[in-house]
């Protein structure tokens, strides 16, 4: 019997979840937004060119490679990023993040140009009321800006994406007129921001279902992004959500990284649409991407992170490690896998991790002593046993090395 046949997956009975009819992209922010986090540390552009590489090993559609309107160091990283991607014929296609201003898309412009690549410009807006009281804007004002700035991206050669900042909380006319503009004016991609983390998952589906609409009342073929935040710690599922909106692509950074709680994380959105058989993108290289990402932008993984942290299939609990145990002794590695965890660990090239500590059985010593090779005789069984139960924490190697 297959361990499919011993699993009912109840996520698969609501039809919503249907695998969708379409490609699904994603936008890896971590070399823009990612680097926004005041916790985390600018990377040499060796590190990021490291990172471009394995964001193109994952299949990852597209990258956000800064803003070259910040000019100095920055831009000059931009375009040694683009070059990379030009010379080294990499599949993933490069953007630049830039204001509704001309002077932000000239850059691009330029790089795009030396690099001998389309570079697409991501110009951005706000959109929401309270936006718009606090800068003083009208409507009339920010439509003006699209316009021009979309033209003239558009006049420059540029393939653009029209950015709106806090959709989720802007009114259904102002989405509709920004979007409609920049579509008038050429931009052939479109994406609806949860800019501060505000959306539930029926909020981002809803307003992704409305710019859809806005989409196909232009009868012009574009692309509907969805960038996501983790305030509310929903950034994945706002994401799943989104997509059965009938967004193309979604956003994400590396382990999350971005400002105040960061950006939906890449690494664990990849993994559950991978889950959910939504996509065929080879994920065996995520975990070198996450640690790249962390070493680079010294950024610590916390040891409960979904997959990638150190915790992620480690058990020490004597009814978890006895039901793993089991079904490596039915020499099933699959069954163990999937016994108590609700991710598969050898398809992301890890394994389960049996500990010896104060809630564990006395099958977890002998798991540990025939896993490297040491004889579980009786004396020491018990030896382990008796003093993993006074220990406050799981035993180190180095202990239960000792204790042997």
């Amino acid at each position: 019997m297959s361990v499919a046949e011993l699993i009912y997956d109840w996520n698969t009975v609501d039809p919503q979840l249907r695998k969708p009819d379409r490609h699904i992209g994603f936008d890896d922010e971590t070399l823009r937004d990612g680097l926004q986090s005041p916790s985390v540390c600018e990377p040499p552009i060796d590190k990021k060119i490291e990172l471009l590489h394995l964001m193109n090993a994952l299949d990852i559609d597209t990258a956000d490679i800064g803003l070259p309107g910040a000019g100095g160091t920055h831009a000059a990283g931009v375009e040694l990023m683009a070059r990379e991607i030009a010379d080294q014929k990499l599949k993933i296609r490069p953007n630049c993040a830039a204001r509704t201003h001309r002077n932000d898309i000239i850059p691009i412009a330029e790089i795009s140009q030396r690099a001998g690549i389309p570079i697409e410009a991501c110009t951005f807006i706000g959109s929401s009321p309270i936006r718009f009281y606090a800068e003083e804007w009208t409507l009339e004002k920010l439509l003006h800006l699209t316009e021009d700035a979309v033209t003239f991206a558009v006049n420059e050669g540029l393939p653009v994406m029209f950015v709106t900042e806090d959709t989720t909380r802007a009114d259904p006319e102002t989405i509709r007129a920004l979007y409609t503009t920049a579509i008038r004016c050429g931009a052939r991609a479109v994406c609806v921001c949860d800019t501060v983390g505000h959306a539930t998952p029926d909020g981002a589906r809803e307003v992704v279902r409305f710019v859809r609409g806005i989409i196909d009342e232009q009868d012009e073929k574009v692309r509907l992004d969805w960038h996501g935040h983790q305030d509310r710690g929903l950034g994945v599922i706002n994401s799943i959500a989104a997509i059965q909106g009938g967004a193309d692509q979604v956003h994400g950074s590396a382990l999350g990284m971005g400002e105040r709680v960061g950006n939906t994380p890449m690494d664990q959105l990849l993994v559950n649409l991978k889950l959910l058989g939504w996509i065929e993108n080879d994920l065996s290289r995520l975990r070198e991407y996450c640690d790249k990402a962390a070493d680079a932008c010294r950024w610590t993984i916390p040891l409960n992170y979904p997959v990638f942290g150190r915790d992620a299939f480690r058990t020490a609990t004597g009814v978890h490690a006895a039901a793993v145990i089991k079904s490596y002794r039915k020499g099933d590695t699959e069954l163990a896998d999937l016994i108590y965890s609700g991710v598969p660990a050898g398809q992301f090239g890890l394994k389960q991790v049996i500990e010896v500590g104060p809630m564990s059985g006395k099958s977890n010593v002998i798991f540990w002593l025939e896993s490297r090779g040491v004889e579980a005789s009786e004396d020491r069984i018990n030896r382990i046993y008796e003093r993993a139960k006074q220990a406050t924490s799981v035993l180190s190697d180095e202990e239960l090395l000792a204790l042997v």
